[in-house]
């Protein structure tokens, strides 16, 4: 098994919105332990998105985008009888949430030459809009998925 870390049971709530979710994506955003900086890259994302959309509060723009990049299914490497198998498997919901905040925090890290808050509420708006780099590495992995539906008696 990977690292396993205590991150669940003593996860925080933001400061503004009483989140778990934006709690756990700040520490996620964070680097070398500066949260507040992280935080201030945040809430600065969610102004911009509260400028562009107006209808609904910016932090549930934030869960919805994060909601539209889950995958459901992803390919497992499967050794079987000496080959190697992509096996197409179910997704659990906290693998679910790490991998939307990954791919979203990859896609923003990825994007050079703009403030850090600024790429991050484009690329929350374009997954908001289901569109956006993150979102197709979504697609990408569901169609992997399909694509190896053959081998899915592998999956046990």
């Amino acid at each position: 098994m990977g690292k396993i870390t205590a991150s669940r049971t003593s996860l925080r709530p933001d400061p503004k919105y009483q989140s778990l979710l934006a709690g756990k994506f700040i520490n996620c955003l964070m680097y070398d332990g500066k949260k507040s900086t992280a935080q201030i890259v945040f809430y600065d994302a969610l102004d911009v998105i509260a400028e562009k959309i107006t209808d609904r509060p910016s932090i549930e723009v934030f869960e919805q985008a994060l909601e539209n990049i889950k995958p459901f299914i992803e390919v497992r490497s499967k050794r079987v009888g000496g080959a190697s198998y992509q096996v197409p498997m179910q997704v659990n919901r906290s693998r679910q949430q790490s991998l939307a905040i990954r791919w979203l925090l990859m896609a923003v890290r990825e994007k050079k030459g703009r403030a850090t808050h600024k790429k991050l509420a484009e690329e929350l708006l374009a997954a908001y809009r289901k569109e956006g780099t993150a979102m197709a590495r979504r697609e990408n992995t569901h169609r992997m998925a399909d694509a190896n539906k053959a081998f899915a008696h592998f999956a046990w």
